[in-house]
């Protein structure tokens, strides 16, 4: 089947009569002989499939697996383990690669979350940053495991996997495909072990179910769900029921906000409040014109740039939306505004913040599927609300530092 059809008909094999799998909220399941659960407790504690009865809803749960299997499916791979949040997910693999060895190479920028992870020495793993280019120059005998993140959050930089996969070697290297979705990239077929998704962005779509998966093959799965039993972070059979019906109209999610984005990021362009874009398919992001075709389908619906009026900016503009929403996260129908050196990239190290390009005028833009003039409108009269800053800050007044916001001077002219 093609993608498209994939996407509906996946994980959903029943054994009734139901036309949609109803929902096992069972928190334990009847055990049957001693023998029996015995043999499936061995089992599951090594992070296979039950044997039988799945004894308890933290080892496995048939809702949850359907999930998996539908993701799995869309991403090529022969297994997928769900997990409560997209950072359960990467803990969870964090966890598993530590296993293998000590130490992980990154590629900035990545999520916030995952680089606060990685960079504050909580699981006891030792990261070399690196660009795309320095993979095989920061590797050692005890790496593990190679993360990047592509299209990068949230500067929409692009990482080629091909080449990340050549230089890693015998590492297995994993990415995060959250922003491209199953629809736009399936870094699996480009040589990926493990491919990660946050569910609770444009898988579930509507901004109303938690959860994370990663898609792997069968090696990969069994280490992470003994992690995923001995830490507890299992997706709830509520949130897999609606991040798989979620996946029903992924493909037309993803096109309709996409074919906005790309609109809006070339409007974005000629806005004289706007300094730069950053969207896949407009330079200068990063490798574009070789990785759109061959490795990505399309450019997406997220968009980020640089105001003019920078911090200052940023802190009109978000004030002045009337329809789009600010907030984080991204994904769900309606579309959303964030400040990422201000919120999600808040808790990155200075340092990492500078090395990934995230400036303290930086905005984040998630498409979602309103009307595209009516986004426009909204988005346009909230920038020109920064204009006036521009003049301000661009005049030949002197400067007196007043005050500083973090590691940025805010700069007001007298």
């Amino acid at each position: 089947m093609r993608p498209d059809t994939q996407a509906i008909h996946s994980g959903r094999a029943t054994t009734g009569w139901e036309h949609i799998p109803m929902v096992d909220f069972s928190t334990t399941y009847r055990t049957g002989s001693l023998e029996e659960a015995t043999a499936s407790i061995d089992v599951l504690a090594t992070g296979g499939e039950p044997q039988g009865s799945p004894v308890y809803q933290r080892l496995h749960n048939p809702t949850v697996a359907r999930f998996e299997d539908a993701m799995a499916t869309l991403e090529g791979t022969s297994d997928g383990v769900a997990f409560a949040s997209g950072m359960a997910a990467i803990s969870a693999l964090l966890l598993a690669a530590k296993m293998r060895g000590n130490h992980i190479v990154a590629i900035r920028p990545m999520y916030g979350g995952t680089d606060h992870l990685l960079s504050s020495g909580l699981l006891g793993v030792e990261v070399t940053w690196c660009t795309p280019e320095n993979v095989a120059a920061s590797i050692r005998p005890e790496t593990s495991l190679i993360v990047c993140e592509t299209p990068a959050n949230p500067t929409l930089s692009l990482v080629d996997i091909e080449k990340v996969v050549e230089q890693a070697g015998s590492v297995p290297v994993a990415v995060d495909s959250t922003f491209a979705t199953p629809v736009l990239q399936n870094p699996a077929t480009h040589g990926a072990t493990i491919v990660i998704h946050s569910a609770t962005k444009y898988i579930g779509g509507h901004g109303d179910a938690m959860g994370g998966v990663l898609c792997c093959n069968e090696e990969w799965a069994q280490s992470l769900r003994q992690v995923r039993i001995a830490t507890g972070g299992v997706l709830h059979p509520m949130c897999a029921y609606q991040l798989h019906r979620g996946l029903q109209t992924l493909p037309i999610r993803v096109r309709a906000a996409q074919e906005s984005a790309m609109v809006i990021a070339r409007r974005l362009q000629d806005h004289p409040g706007v300094e730069r874009v950053y969207y896949p398919g407009i330079p200068p992001v990063q490798s574009a014109e070789s990785i759109l075709g061959k490795q990505m389908k399309g450019p997406g619906a997220m968009i980020a740039f640089d105001l003019k009026a920078n911090w200052k900016g940023a802190v009109v503009m978000m004030e002045s939306v009337r329809l789009m929403t600010p907030a984080v996260s991204l994904g769900s129908t309606d579309s959303l505004i964030q400040h990422p050196a201000g919120l999600t990239h808040r808790v990155v190290e200075a340092s990492g913040r500078e090395e990934g390009g995230i400036g303290p005028g930086l905005i984040r833009l998630s498409i979602g599927l309103e009307d595209l003039e009516d986004l426009w409108r909204d988005l346009d009269q909230a920038l020109n609300k920064t204009l006036g800053l521009v003049e301000f800050l661009a005049s030949d007044d002197p400067v007196e530092v007043t005050s500083t916001q973090e590691d940025e001077l805010l700069v007001i002219r007298a």
